[in-house]
C-alpha cells in the first residue's frame, strides 16, 4: 500500500524538486520508504515523466521492492499502490512462459504482467489497485484503477503537464492548478455529501472511475473501461434462473467457496492482519471463514466507556465464539470529539462522513496494527440496508403515479404540499411527486442531502451545464443497473454510488492518514459479481442477508444474526446541540462562507439558515454538518 504521484511535461522543463515535494506530500500513506525518478523521452517531442512513491512495505519487506520500479528488460518503470491478492499465481503463470523476477512483491509482478499482456493484464489481477507504468517503447503514460474503486486515482491536466496523485491535495500542492471549485462536483456534495466520480470538487481534476484504464500518448487522454459489476449477460441471467428455495439453497452452496476464497486470499501479507470486529454480520462472517480455515486471526474492537454507545458484548461473543486473539480499544465519546479537528485536516476531499473511520484507523493503528480486514461492502452486495425494501416500493409508487391524469397529480401534490410537516423525510417525497423529472430514480432520494429546491437555494448560481454534469455519473449508473431486477439495481447503485463516492473514499483517506492499510473481502470483484447475478428476491428474508448467513452455513450465534442493525455510530446530533455550536456557527455564518472560497456560490445566509432549522428541530444533523464540513476543507485547501 502506497501513495504515487506522477507529473508528465512535453516540450518544457520539469523541475526534479516539483516531483520530491509532491511525494513527500503523500508521506503518512507510506511511512516505511520514498522513491521519485525523473525520465526524459525524446522520441515524439521531448517529454518528462516524474514518478515518485511512498511506501507502506506489506509485501516483501526488502528493499528490493523499492518504487519507482524499473524493468530492465523494457526499459518500463512503475509506481504502484494496493495489493493483488492473487500475484503468486500469476507470477507463477508468467514464470512458466520465462519471466525472471528478483523481488517477492507484487509490484514486480503487475510491471512483468504489463510487459507480457499490455493491458489485457488487468483481467488477470484479483486485489486493491491503483497503478501507473510508463511503457518505454509505447512512448505512452498508462493508468489503471481497480475494479470496484477501492483505491483512488485522480489526474488533470495543466497547460504543458499532465499529472496524477493517489489524494487530491497532492495536486494541489503542485502549484500548477487554479483552485477554483468545480460547480459540478459542488451539485453532487450538496445532493449526497460527496462529489461523485469522475467529478470532484477540485475544477479540473478528474477521478478515474473503478474498472477503467487511462493512457496518455501525445498529449492526448484516452479513457476505457475494462471491467463493470454488471456484466453484459446478467440480465438474461437473472430471467432464466428459477426462483424456487431449492434453488437458492443451491446458490448459497456454490456461493460458499467463492466468499472463502475472496476472504482467505486477502490474508497474504509479510506483516500480521488483523480484524475489525464490530460484532455485526459482515465483520463476524470474516472471523467465521477464517476460523473455519484454520486461521486464528487477531480482531480489535473499538469499546466506548459510556454504555450507551458500547457493543462489546456482541464483539466480545464472536470472539469468545471463535477463540480469536482479541483486543479491545476502550474509548470515550470525550476521546472521538476531540479527534473532529484532526479528521478535518485528514479529508482529501470533503464528506459527511468519515470522522469514525479516521479515528478507528488512528487508534487501531496505535495498537500495532498494519493490516486490517474490514466488512465493508456487505450491506451493499448482501442487501443489508432498508433501501433494498422501501426503493422497490417507491418505483412502484412513482410507476402509478405517471399514469394518473397530470390534474390529479397537480392537486394531490399540492395538497401534500400544504399539509404534511417540513421534516427532511416529506422533503423528498414531495421531490418525488413534483413530476418536475429532476428525481432520476427513488434511490437516489434515500441518500439525498439537500433536494433540488434547497440545492437551488443555497446554490442559486448552479448553472444547467452543472448540474446535467452532475447528473451524468448518476444517468451512466442508471444504465447499467436497468438489466437487472429492482432489488439488485438498488445494489448496483449502492456500489456504484454511496459505498464507491463516500465509504470506499473515506476508507482509503481516513486510514491512511494513519499508515493502515484496510482490506474489504466482501468486494472481492468477483465475489461481487457472482452475488449481483443472483436473483434480488433471494436476497430478502426474515433473516438479514439471507445469502451470506446462509452461505456461513449456520457458524454466526444466533444473536449476532437478528440483532438490530447498528454501525460504529457517533452521536452528532447530541454535539452539534451541546458540545460544537461554538466551533460551528461562526463557520456557518454568512459573512465568512461569502467572504470565503466559497463566496459567490453557496448563499451564506441560506447555510446559517440551515444551522438555525437544525437548532429548531426541523431538520437532521446531517444538513448542517456537511456545509460546515464543505465550508472548512474549502478554508483549509482552496
Amino acid at each position: 500500500m502506497c501513495g504515487i504521484v506522477g507529473i508528465l511535461t512535453r516540450n518544457s522543463r520539469l523541475d526534479p524538486g516539483l516531483v520530491e515535494r509532491a511525494t513527500e506530500s503523500l508521506a503518512h500513506r507510506g511511512p516505511d520508504d520514498s522513491g521519485t525518478v525523473v525520465l526524459q523521452d525524446s522520441t515524439a517531442g521531448e517529454v518528462q515523466v516524474g514518478l515518485g512513491n511512498r511506501r507502506l512495505a506489506i509485501l516483501d519487506l526488502s528493499p528490493l521492492a523499492h518504487q519507482p520500479m524499473h524493468d530492465p528488460d523494457t526499459g518500463n518503470w512503475i509506481v504502484y499502490n494496493g495489493e493483488i491478492y492473487n500475484f503468486r499465481d500469476v507470477r507463477k503463470e508468467l514464470e512458466s512462459a520465462g519471466t525472471t523476477f528478483v523481488s517477492h512483491s507484487d509490484t514486480e509482478v503487475v510491471l512483468k504482467a504489463y510487459a507480457r499482456w499490455g493491458e489485457a493484464c488487468l483481467g488477470k489481477f484479483r486485489g486493491m489497485f491503483a497503478f501507473a507504468i510508463w511503457d518505454a517503447r509505447g512512448h505512452r503514460l498508462f493508468l489503471a484503477r481497480d475494479p470496484m474503486g477501492i483505491k483512488p486515482l485522480y489526474y488533470a491536466q495543466a497547460g504543458t503537464h499532465f499529472l496524477f496523485a493517489s489524494e487530491v491535495r497532492t495536486l494541489l500542492g503542485t502549484g500548477l492548478l487554479p483552485k477554483s471549485i468545480d460547480h459540478a462536483g459542488l451539485t453532487n456534495y450538496l445532493t449526497f455529501g460527496s462529489a461523485y466520480d469522475p467529478l470532484t470538487l477540485v475544477e479540473g481534476v478528474h477521478a478515474l472511475p473503478a474498472g477503467y484504464s487511462l493512457s496518455w500518448i501525445d498529449g492526448t487522454l484516452y479513457t476505457s473501461r475494462y471491467w463493470d459489476l454488471v456484466g453484459d449477460e446478467a440480465g438474461s441471467r437473472q430471467v432464466e434462473m428459477q426462483r424456487t428455495a431449492s434453488d437458492r439453497m443451491r446458490a448459497e452452496q456454490r456461493l460458499k467457496p467463492i466468499l472463502e476464497e475472496a476472504v482467505r486470499m486477502q490474508l497474504v501479507s509479510d506483516v500480521p492482519v488483523g480484524v475489525f470486529l464490530s460484532g455485526g454480520i459482515d465483520s463476524s462472517a470474516l472471523v467465521s471463514i477464517l476460523s473455519r480455515g484454520g486461521v486464528t486471526p487477531s480482531t480489535f474492537s473499538i469499546v466506548f466507556k459510556e454504555a450507551d454507545f458500547s457493543e462489546a458484548q456482541h464483539s466480545r461473543a464472536v470472539a469468545a465464539k471463535f477463540r480469536t486473539d482479541h483486543h479491545e480499544i476502550s474509548v470515550s465519546q470525550a476521546d472521538v470529539l476531540a479527534a473532529i479537528p484532526d479528521a478535518l485536516r485528514a479529508m482529501d476531499l470533503p464528506t459527511m462522513d468519515g470522522v469514525n473511520t479516521f479515528f478507528v484507523s488512528r487508534e487501531a493503528r496505535r495498537a500495532g496494527v498494519k493490516v486490517t480486514l474490514s466488512g465493508l461492502g456487505g450491506d451493499e452486495i448482501f442487501a443489508g440496508y432498508a433501501s433494498f425494501r422501501s426503493v422497490p416500493r417507491m418505483q412502484r409508487f412513482a410507476n402509478f403515479w405517471s399514469h394518473l391524469p397530470p390534474f390529479a397529480r397537480g392537486s394531490l401534490a399540492a395538497a401534500f404540499a400544504a399539509l404534511s410537516p417540513d421534516n427532511d423525510q416529506n422533503r423528498k417525497l414531495r421531490s418525488l411527486v413534483s413530476g418536475n423529472g429532476r428525481i432520476l430514480h427513488p434511490y437516489f432520494l434515500t441518500r439525498m442531502l439537500f433536494t433540488p429546491s434547497q440545492r437551488d437555494v443555497l446554490f442559486p448560481k448552479a448553472s444547467a451545464g452543472a448540474n446535467d454534469a452532475a447528473a451524468e455519473s448518476l444517468r451512466s449508473s442508471l444504465q447499467r443497473a436497468f438489466s437487472l431486477d429492482p432489488v439488485n439495481q438498488v445494489s448496483y447503485l449502492e456500489s456504484r454510488c454511496y459505498m464507491l463516492n463516500t465509504l470506499l473514499r473515506d476508507a482509503d483517506f481516513m486510514s491512511m492518514e494513519h499508515g493502515l492499510e484496510v482490506r474489504v473481502p466482501l468486494i472481492d470483484h468477483q465475489l461481487a459479481r457472482t452475488v449481483l447475478a443472483l436473483p434480488g428476491a433471494w436476497k430478502l428474508n426474515h433473516t438479514p442477508k439471507k445469502l451470506l448467513v446462509g452461505a456461513l452455513e449456520k457458524s454466526l450465534p444466533e444473536e449476532i444474526v437478528h440483532r438490530p442493525k447498528r454501525g460504529f455510530t457517533l452521536p452528532f446530533e447530541h454535539w452539534m446541540r451541546q458540545e460544537l455550536p461554538s466551533e460551528i456557527d461562526p463557520v456557518l455564518s454568512a459573512q465568512r462562507i461569502n467572504a470565503g472560497p466559497l463566496g459567490g456560490l453557496l448563499d451564506g445566509s441560506q447555510a446559517q439558515r440551515v444551522w438555525q432549522q437544525f437548532l429548531r428541530g426541523a431538520m437532521s444533523w446531517s444538513r448542517p454538518w456537511s456545509l460546515y464540513v464543505l465550508q472548512r476543507w474549502c478554508e483549509l485547501h482552496l
